[in-house]
């Protein structure tokens, strides 16, 4: 029958060695873990850093931790070669021995004093006695609550820590690029929008690196449900995503600055020959005005009863702003030019479609009478076809709409009528003599049937 003692059955030979193996594995573990823990970038910052809000609060609790960490591990170490110079004493070892390693490995033999705890933090006992008695797995089971709490704030700092500040020092520096290009094109702070967004980003880049080095855990967001009081867990870094909002609407805006300043240096290339398209669109607005109004005298010299419109005179306030906008391009006002440019553009285009319009306005008699000119060297010709043209009758009605047509001042109505009745005057004359025309005996002269 097996004995028992106030930890249980007192264990056997074979028990007693894989306790003292697993017990000896992991005190390398925590060992190796501790090691890694003193060089680790994210502590190393942290005792180093003169920290604020959350970071401040939560290292605070965890950093007594480091000390307490080594001092437990010594003790565990202590109880763990006592147990071996038992188990040395013989190869097979008696009740006795046995009785004893049971105690030592299992038994809650091993003293640890309250007083290691840091003041106002966790607490292994969570009483105020001086000292406790444990076993070496409870032992092992707080060394990995304190690791975890240590590298849980280690990790989480060296994260953020690791992410942002590099990211914010090249922004800073492409800021620096953006501000020299603003003021290359005249955007100086209290002239425009952006040179004022410029000055905040700064300020703002400035603000948030600071806030950065001195409350990382601000700015980390831990995975819901990830990490955990003891076992492997415990030994596990932190995890969870860092938080670049800021950042991230910085770049943005820096960005978005940065295309607005490349449309103002595209500008600066570009003003030339935009001021003298604008110029030359003017000039050709002036140009048809001037031939409109030429046109004008000639339709009130040549053609009677007629009310010709009158013709505007040239844009001179789009003179004045073009001068204006030649000004801003000379003192490098690129951001009140962009837009008095593409107004100017806009209307000097509608200048030049006005000008075209007043001419064809001012011409439309002489076009009529053009056409109707037209229209009778076409009846003529048609009437030399159908062999009619030396009817007396259509060689006075043609004689009579030649002189209208030509003569000054003409008649359009007079003369249209004229045009109407030697049409019409062809068609009999046709019937009398025969006429055979391009559709055959009796068919349409100009298109029209007989007596429509």
């Amino acid at each position: 029958m097996a004995l028992t003692g106030p930890n249980g059955p007192v264990m056997t030979r074979e028990e007693v060695d894989r306790a003292l193996a697993r017990l000896g594995s992991e005190r390398e573990a925590v060992e190796a873990s501790l090691l890694a823990l003193q060089d680790h970038p994210g502590r190393r910052l942290l005792e180093g850093a003169e920290l604020t809000g959350r970071t401040q609060e939560r290292w605070s609790q965890a950093e007594p931790g480091l000390g307490l960490l080594w001092s437990m591990f010594d003790t565990y170490s202590e109880a763990l070669a006592a147990a071996r110079a038992v188990r040395s004493r013989r190869v097979r070892p008696g009740q006795a021995e046995l009785y004893e390693l049971t105690e030592l490995l299992r038994g809650r033999g091993v003293t640890v004093s309250a007083g290691q705890l840091p003041s106002g933090g966790p607490t292994l006992t969570g009483g105020a006695r001086l000292s406790e008695q444990v076993s070496l797995t409870e032992l092992v089971e707080r060394m990995n609550t304190w690791y975890g709490r240590i590298i849980a704030v280690a990790s989480a700092a060296d994260a953020v820590w690791s992410a942002l500040p590099a990211r914010i020092d090249l922004l800073t520096a492409e800021l620096g690029r953006v501000r020299a290009l603003a003021r290359s094109v005249g955007v100086h702070p209290g002239e425009h929008p952006a040179g004022d967004a410029l000055e905040e980003m700064v300020r703002e880049l400035a603000g948030l690196r600071a806030e950065v080095i001195a409350d990382p855990l601000a700015f980390w967001t831990p995975r819901p449900g990830a990490g955990g009081s003891s076992g492997d867990s415990a030994l596990a870094p932190a995890t969870g995503t860092v938080e670049t909002g800021r950042y991230d609407r910085a770049a943005r805006a820096v960005d978005d600055i940065r295309l607005e300043l490349e449309d103002l240096l595209r500008l600066r290339d570009d003003a030339d020959e935009r001021l003298e398209g604008v110029g030359d669109t003017l000039a050709r607005a002036d140009a048809t005005l001037a031939e409109a109004r030429r046109a004008r005298g000639e339709v009130l010299a040549k053609i009677a009863s007629t009310e010709v419109p009158a013709v505007p005179g040239p844009a001179s306030a789009m003179r004045e702003r073009l001068a204006q906008a030649d000004q801003l391009r000379r003192h490098g006002q690129w951001h009140r030019l962009g837009p008095l440019l593409d107004t100017l553009e806009g209307a000097a285009q509608r200048e030049l479609l006005r000008a075209r319009e007043s001419l064809t306005s001012v011409t439309a008699p002489l076009a009529v009478r053009a056409e109707l000119r037209g229209r009778l060297d076409a009846y003529k010709a048609m009437a030399a076809r159908l062999g009619v043209a030396e009817d007396p009758e259509l060689i006075e009605r043609y004689d009579q709409a030649r002189r209208m047509l030509w003569s000054a001042p003409c008649d359009l109505r007079a003369a249209e009528h004229a045009v109407t009745r030697y049409q019409q005057a062809m068609r009999p004359a046709a019937g009398q003599h025969g006429a055979v025309g391009r559709n055959g005996p009796g068919g349409p002269v100009d298109g029209r049937p007989y007596g429509g």
